[in-house]
């Protein structure tokens, strides 16, 4: 397969991308795009929902698998838009359009890695490619649904915007809500047991919280109290109050874990939204991490969230793109960025295969 034949293959992929609206649980049109694109080259894929995954050809059972996945779907274009964000633009080397960057760019670059491998017999590794929907919902259709309809992974790659740069470890994200109780009664009364009050003893106590293990790349793990309701009338103490703990979780800690600390310091009552956000790392010995590093690529710790998340191997973070274009008004991608990206990957993935 040749490569330059993929990248421009891949760049009339991504325009299509582009100009498919794929919000998170409306990625149907997208994903036949991305089927008819793997059918165009010969592969046989599968599907589950809006997800589409393939192995390599030569898939052996006694190799250990690497997955390489990324998102198809989008959030919702902002107001800031001064360009259609539906329709792929070019100029001064940039393609504009929504989903660009985050993360039809990364999502093509490994379907480009991926069909480049295909055909390749006697493999150190199999390859499986994931294109996989509602990451940006954290929905119940994406990755996490197919998890088990999948071999066991020794590592993944996951496609996000990082100046191809990589991304070693992810902090993981913990939504608690917080419901400290009290005794109703009337303001103008004696009343020693105010959820008002209660609340703010234990906002206190989360402030001022400190975590023992600090990880390197990542920090500390971060506690923020970012909502708090109570109280329907002036002259009315509340009975209860209601707070929301955000917590970023660095790869020392499971959720679970960070949750029971959290639980034993306070006393309001603590209820998780979920457990299953949490951080992920691969180790910077790893052969992918000293490989990339070989081709001159950096390590980091990055604080927000994707797919890695819902994973069980180890894992890192990688693509084309810049993060911080991510769910910005006229979202973009450079060109140089794109094309360099399935060079860069191909590379890299030749000194383990």
């Amino acid at each position: 397969m040749e490569i330059n034949e993929l990248k421009h293959k891949g760049l009339n992929l991504l325009k299509h991308l582009i100009q498919t609206p794929s919000f998170s649980g409306e990625e149907e049109k997208v994903s036949l795009l991305i089927r008819q694109y793997l059918a165009d080259f010969g592969v046989d894929y599968s599907t589950l929902n809006n997800n589409v995954y393939a192995l390599n050809r030569y898939f052996d059972p006694q190799k250990p698998v690497i997955l390489l996945n990324s998102h198809m779907d989008t959030v919702k274009p902002n107001k800031g838009y001064t360009r259609d964000p539906f329709t792929p633009e070019v100029e001064n080397g940039r393609l504009y359009g929504l989903g660009s960057n985050d993360a039809g760019g990364p999502l093509v670059s490994l379907l480009n890695t991926f069909i480049y491998f295909y055909n390749h017999k006697n493999l150190k590794y199999n390859l499986l490619i994931a294109a996989t929907a509602e990451e940006e919902s954290s929905g119940p259709n994406g990755l996490n649904s197919l998890l088990e309809h999948l071999p066991p992974l020794a590592f993944a790659v996951v496609g996000e915007p990082t100046q191809m740069q990589m991304a070693i470890a992810e902090k993981g994200l913990l939504v608690i809500d917080a419901y400290a109780p009290g005794k109703a009664g009337h303001a103008a009364h004696d009343n020693t047991d105010n959820a008002i009050y209660n609340a703010l003893d234990d906002i206190q106590t989360l402030r001022n919280i400190s975590f023992e293990k600090v990880s390197p790349l990542l920090g500390k793990v971060k506690v923020t109290v970012t909502q708090i309701e109570a109280g329907e009338q002036h002259n009315v103490v509340p009975a209860s109050c209601h707070f929301v703990i955000d917590v970023r979780v660095n790869e020392k800690y499971s959720n679970r874990e960070v949750f029971d600390i959290l639980d034993k310091k306070t006393k309001s009552k603590l209820q998780a939204r979920s457990f299953h956000l949490n951080s992920s790392s691969i180790s910077p010995d790893h052969p992918f991490v000293l490989a990339g590093i070989k081709h001159g690529r950096s390590i980091y710790g990055s604080p927000t969230l994707s797919d890695q998340s819902v994973l069980n191997c180890p894992s890192l973070k990688m693509g084309p793109g810049d993060s911080k274009r991510s769910h910005s008004a006229d979202e973009y991608i450079t060109l140089d960025e794109f094309f360099d990206a399935t060079d860069l990957f191909i590379h890299i993935f030749e000194e383990i295969l």
